[in-house]
């Protein structure tokens, strides 16, 4: 009988991998995925009885009764215990962090501070963070979960001096709370707030806001797209 995999997400970018995934190993699993949180209940997974549940992206709590009764994997872009905590990707590039970790860690009752399962080198030096995203996507599902299913591996604990991050609130999107502005650090600040859903690098002149995106940088110069209206 083939092991029953669970993975909930909603970025459309580990979705794409899921199928992906999905083509590569159907004949060796019995894959599943949810997308919705209204979905991840349960019952639902009782019906499943999954061997693994991964969580590539997942933006609400795991209900305790699950991640009690099977075993759950969640993904964090930190060495950890370094960088416990919310906006790691923003945090790290703020902090000049440019080489990471993707961490696999078993889902507990407490905020990033599971077991490791494996921890893969991840660079951050380039690109916007959608493009980030969607390469710690792709480590994701083209090594960690993979390794993790063939190998049967046993979570060992977290090792090292643990430091926390605070998630980031939208008004640190501002330019203005950028405290040493050179062409490398605008360049910075301006592509790690480049995602889907997450708030865009911004000025604000009188009742206009500016937000910027696809930056690059082009013999010293920063190269990009701005897009203003009116702020509300």
């Amino acid at each position: 009988m083939k092991d029953i995999i669970l993975i909930a997400t909603i970025k459309d970018w580990n979705i794409n991998n899921f199928y992906e995934f999905k083509n590569k190993f159907e004949d060796k699993y019995n894959l599943y995925l949810i997308t919705n949180k209204d979905d991840l209940i349960y019952q639902n997974v009782k019906d499943l009885n999954p061997k693994y549940i991964f969580f590539p992206h997942w933006s609400w709590l795991i209900p305790n009764e699950i991640y009690e009764n099977y075993e759950c994997i969640l993904f964090h872009m930190t060495d950890l215990p370094y960088g416990r905590g919310g906006s790691p990707l923003q945090n790290l590039i703020t902090n000049k962090i440019y080489n990471t970790k993707i961490s696999a860690i078993k889902v507990t009752k407490e905020l990033d501070e599971g077991d490791i399962y494996l921890k893969e080198d991840f660079d951050i030096s380039k690109g916007s963070a959608k493009e980030i995203y969607e390469n710690a996507s792709n480590l994701i599902f083209k090594k960690l979960i993979p390794n993790i299913i063939k190998k049967n591996i046993v979570p060992k604990k977290q090792e090292g001096d643990i430091v926390l991050f605070k998630r980031r609130t939208p008004e640190q999107s501002n330019i203005k709370t950028l405290n040493d502005i050179s062409i490398n650090n605008l360049y910075d600040f301006i592509r790690m707030l480049d995602a889907p859903s997450y708030p865009k690098a911004y000025l604000e002149l009188d009742n206009l806001k500016i937000e910027l995106s696809e930056v690059i940088i082009k013999d010293g110069k920063l190269e990009g797209r701005f897009e203003v209206s009116k702020d509300e």
